[in-house]
């Protein structure tokens, strides 16, 4: 057994770890973070220790708070070890940890409570980490929708908000009321336009509230764009057991994550900000040239070799890329169909960049699983491939290996809990998508015709065209002749 991770027991671990190098008793609050999981804790809350080590910033420590379930379970783990974690960086060969101490609280996860945190003056940035599936958008427009019933519920009784954004609409009411400037918010979540997706999503709940109140959230708070990466698997016994044996620390619920991390930030804030250029951020005047990069490498990336390698019997991750079919299918895709169409980027070399995804996808100490990859897809796909298809019909660009990826997903989706041994699927759109993807060996528009997830795809005669063959084909010839097919095709 090794030592309880406390704020008492650091001295005892200082020798085997990395511990928060400054005086936590002086830290005081100035970020909100809702959604306090895995990746806030291996992401933002490390850049802020590191910066609260150089001796800086230190009224910008961290108040977690969060409104589902695992909130709760999460701030009773962290309580009783004073907001501390432990951050384990899974480098190929080199396994090193900090405690990360950059929190210093956790708000009860009632709405009164988390209402008032939001309101105190203290509080000048409110960031998120909600899944990309939490902002209330519309599935075939991708806007916001007043409509949802969470919304309308909000809307009818302001006073008593359910929702993370009705939270955030009655405290700027109450800031306003007061003559107090709002906060900034700051989405971390892989969402294109994460910022801009907040702002309507906040501003619209607004509307539907009060108008003079979202004028004024829209004059005068701000909603920074932001892409964020650093792998990070979740927490299971295997992780806490590592945590205990390789560097003698009981933590309830330590991170596991890669050493690299990238945070490129739009730089408006209208309450401030902490210095995180000293620590590694990059905060630019438009994220979104850096946005669409990640996402249609890094993110599509992994759906791209997700469902091949699901199909193909691999449960993790590194075991996939050290097939070289699987690697050769990520490259070829990203070579000839998702680079082509990106934005260059100054100091920016995609072909550089792509190695160094495809050596972050190989790192075996990661343990990340093909599972995590597959899981909810009507909502990944969305972000991460169709923009990419729609992007290259409008261009007249090659769309066959993403018409491939589609259908991968589609073949996936027939088998997934069946007796092949493919996990069951894991998707809020579980029922619809294997219906379609069934339906498809007779007809393959049925799958591409789940507007809530493809919207108009399938009257795309040529994408169905190419969708259709690749089906064919893997049920002819299995997904390995698949894959090799469009790696061979000119």
């Amino acid at each position: 057994m090794g030592e309880a991770l406390t704020q008492k027991s650091l001295a005892a671990v200082r020798h085997r770890v990395a511990v928060p190098a400054y005086d936590r008793r002086g830290l005081r609050p100035g970020i909100l973070h809702v959604g306090l999981g895995n990746f806030h804790r291996s992401h933002m809350a490390t850049y802020l220790d590191r910066l609260f080590a150089q001796g800086e910033a230190h009224d910008w420590a961290i108040v977690g708070s969060g409104v589902m379930p695992a909130d709760v379970r999460m701030r009773r783990r962290l309580r009783q070890q004073d907001w501390l974690s432990t951050v384990v960086d899974l480098g190929p060969g080199a396994v090193s940890a900090r405690v990360v101490g950059a929190m210093v609280d956790f708000v009860p996860v009632v709405s009164t409570a988390i209402v008032e945190a939001l309101a105190d003056p203290r509080v000048r940035i409110v960031s998120l980490t909600i899944t990309e599936g939490g902002y209330f958008l519309d599935a075939a427009t991708g806007r916001f929708d007043a409509n949802h019933p969470r919304i309308r519920a909000d809307a009818a009784a302001p006073a008593r908000p359910r929702t993370v954004f009705g939270m955030m609409v009655k405290a700027l009411a109450e800031r306003r009321a007061k003559g107090l400037p709002p906060f900034t918010v700051l989405s971390c979540d892989n969402l294109p336009g994460n910022g801009d997706v907040t702002r309507r999503t906040v501003v619209g709940l607004a509307e539907l509230i009060d108008d003079d109140l979202a004028g004024w959230i829209r004059r005068e708070a701000t909603f920074p764009n932001s892409m964020v990466d650093c792998i990070t698997p979740p927490t299971t016994a295997r992780e806490r057991e590592l945590v205990s044996r390789r560097f003698g620390i009981e933590d309830a619920a330590p991170v596991v994550c890669e050493p690299f991390r990238q945070w490129v930030v739009e730089d408006r804030f209208c309450a401030g900000r902490p210095p995180l250029e000293r620590v590694g951020v990059e905060f630019v005047d438009d994220v979104a040239a850096y946005e669409t990069m990640k996402l249609r490498i890094l993110n599509a990336g992994h759906a791209s070799i997700a469902y091949a390698s699901a199909l193909l019997g691999y449960q993790h991750v590194h075991r996939a890329m050290a097939d070289p079919d699987i690697r050769d299918w990520l490259l070829a895709l990203q070579q000839r169909e998702i680079m082509p169409a990106l934005e260059e980027i100054e100091g920016v070399a995609y072909p550089a960049y792509l190695a160094r995804i495809v050596e972050r996808f190989g790192n075996a100490e990661i343990g990340d699983t093909v599972s995590r990859l597959c899981a909810n897809g009507s909502t990944r796909q969305p972000k991460f491939i169709l923009p990419a298809i729609r992007d290259a019909l409008g261009r007249g660009f090659p769309v066959g290996g993403l018409a491939l990826e589609l259908a991968l997903w589609c073949c996936y989706c027939r088998v997934a809990g069946g007796s092949t041994g493919v996990a069951a699927l894991s998707d809020p759109l579980s029922a619809r998508l294997m219906a379609g993807a069934r339906e498809s060996v007779r007809e393959p528009r049925a799958f591409l015709a789940i507007r809530e997830v493809f919207n108009d795809l399938a009257e795309s005669r040529p994408f169905l065209g190419a969708f259709a063959k690749w089906l064919d084909i893997i049920d002819a010839q299995g997904v390995r002749a698949a894959i090799r097919r469009y790696v061979a095709e000119e």
